[in-house]
C-alpha cells in the first residue's frame, strides 16, 4: 500500500509538473523543443493519410450501402464480432414483385411475358450487386478499416508518449535553467562565510538537474527513434492501399460491365418480343379495317423520319405490297420511297428474330426508311441487297 501511494505521488508530481510546462509554453513564457523539419514533414503527413482515408472510407460505406439505418445495423454487428445477416438488395426485391405480378397478370400475356424478363434480368443485377459489395468491403473497406483501428491506434499512443517526453526534456531544462542562475547570483554575494553552505546546496541541486536532464534527453531520443519509425512505414501503408484501390476499381468494372451486358441482353429479348407484337397486333388491325379506313391518312411514322403519302381510293398503297397490309413482310417486295429515305449508324450489335428481320452489326451504315402503318419504334433497313425491319432503338438516324 505503501508503494502505491508513492507511485501515486510520484505520477501526480509528473502530471503537474507537465500540465505546468505545456501552460507556459501556451502562454509564450517557456521554451519548447522544437522537431527537425523532417519529423514535422512525417507528422503532417500521416495526419493527412489519417483524415482522408477516414473520409474515403465513410463515402464508400456510403456508396457501398446507402441506407444510414442499414449501415448502423452493420457496424453494431460487427463491433459484436457477429455474422451480419443477409439482406436482400433492391434488385433481387424487384425482381420478385414483377414475378408476383407476372402470375397475378398470367405468364402468358405479352405484359407478363415482359414482367417476367425484366424480372429475372433485375434478379441479375441484384446477384452482381451484392457479389461487387462483398468484394469491395474485403479488397477496399477491410484494409483502410484495419488501418485506421490498428496502425494509426499505434502511431497515435507513440506519439502521446513522445509529447510526454519531449514535455519532461522542456520540465528539466528549466528547473536546470533555474538551479544554474540560482548558483549564478549566490556566487555574486560578498559575504563569503554566510553563503558557502548555500552555495553548496545549490551547485549539488544544479548537478542533480543536469543528471536529470540527460536521462530525460535519452529517453526524449529514444521515443523520438521509435515514433519517427513508425511514421515513416505511412510509405508502405500508401503501396498497400494503392493496391487495394485496383482490386476495388477492377470489382467495380466487372460488375459495371456485367450489368451493360445484362441490359443489353435485356434490350434484345424485348426487341424481338415487340416485333411479335406488332406483327401479331397488325394483323388484327388489317383484317378488322374498313374499306373507309384506306382513304383516310396514314398514321404518322418515325417521327425523325417522313413517311410515304398513300393515294386516296386506291387499296394498294404505292411502294408497299399487299403482303405488308396482311402483316406479312416480304424484304424482297419493298421498295423504297423515291425520297424520305435516311442514312443511320448501328449502335449495337442485333440479332434477327425471323426472315422479316435484319441483323446489324454495330458501327455498320445501313439506309432506313419507313412505310405508312408501321409501328414508329421499326423502321425499314437496307444494306446492299438485304433488306428487313431493324428497331429504331439500335440506331443513330443521320442528317
Amino acid at each position: 500500500m505503501e508503494f502505491n501511494v508513492k507511485k501515486l505521488a510520484s505520477d501526480a508530481g509528473v502530471f503537474f509538473s507537465r500540465a505546468m510546462q505545456f501552460t507556459e509554453e501556451k502562454l509564450g513564457q517557456a521554451e519548447k523543443t522544437e522537431l527537425d523539419a523532417h519529423f514535422e514533414n512525417l507528422l503532417a503527413r500521416a495526419d493527412c493519410t489519417k483524415n482522408w482515408t477516414e473520409k474515403i472510407l465513410r463515402q464508400t460505406e456510403v456508396l457501398l450501402q446507402p441506407n444510414p439505418s442499414a449501415r448502423v445495423e452493420e457496424f453494431l454487428y460487427e463491433k459484436l464480432d457477429r455474422k451480419v445477416p443477409s439482406r436482400v438488395t433492391n434488385g433481387e426485391l424487384l425482381a420478385q414483385y414483377m414475378t408476383e405480378a407476372a402470375n397475378d397478370f398470367g405468364p402468358g400475356t405479352p405484359y407478363g411475358k415482359t414482367l417476367i424478363k425484366v424480372g429475372e434480368t433485375q434478379r441479375r443485377l441484384g446477384a452482381a450487386e451484392r457479389e461487387f459489395i462483398h468484394s469491395a468491403s474485403i479488397n477496399f473497406l477491410t484494409p483502410l478499416r484495419n488501418f485506421l483501428e490498428g496502425d494509426w491506434r499505434t502511431i497515435s499512443k507513440e506519439r502521446r508518449i513522445l509529447q510526454n517526453r519531449r514535455l519532461d526534456l522542456d520540465a528539466c531544462k528549466a528547473r536546470l535553467k533555474k538551479a544554474k542562475a540560482a548558483e549564478a547570483k549566490a556566487a555574486a554575494v560578498p559575504d563569503f562565510q554566510e553563503t558557502r553552505p548555500r552555495n553548496y546546496v545549490l551547485s549539488a541541486s544544479a548537478s542533480a538537474a543536469e543528471h536529470e536532464l540527460r536521462l530525460t534527453q535519452t529517453e526524449f531520443d529514444r521515443q523520438a527513434e521509435v515514433t519517427r519509425l513508425l511514421l515513416e512505414g505511412i510509405s508502405s501503408t500508401h503501396v498497400n492501399h494503392l493496391r487495394c484501390l485496383h482490386e476495388f476499381v477492377e470489382s467495380q468494372t466487372n460488375y459495371y460491365a456485367q450489368c451493360y451486358q445484362f441490359m443489353l441482353d435485356l434490350q434484345k429479348q424485348l426487341g424481338s418480343s415487340k416485333g411479335e407484337i406488332f406483327s401479331g397486333t397488325f394483323v388484327g388491325n388489317a383484317e378488322s379495317a374498313s374499306p373507309a379506313a384506306a382513304t383516310s391518312p396514314p398514321a404518322v411514322a418515325a417521327a425523325t423520319l417522313p413517311a410515304v403519302p398513300t393515294i386516296p381510293v386506291v387499296p394498294t398503297i404505292v411502294g408497299v405490297p399487299n403482303t405488308v397490309a396482311e402483316g406479312v413482310l416480304n424484304p424482297s417486295e419493298v421498295k423504297p420511297p423515291a425520297s424520305g429515305t435516311r442514312r443511320a449508324r448501328v449502335l449495337y450489335d442485333y440479332e434477327a428474330a425471323d426472315s422479316t428481320e435484319l441483323a446489324l452489326l454495330a458501327d455498320e451504315m445501313i439506309t432506313v426508311y419507313s412505310l405508312p402503318g408501321m409501328d414508329p419504334d421499326w423502321l425499314i433497313g437496307e444494306r446492299g441487297n438485304q433488306k428487313g425491319k431493324v428497331p429504331v432503338t439500335y440506331l443513330e438516324l443521320l442528317s
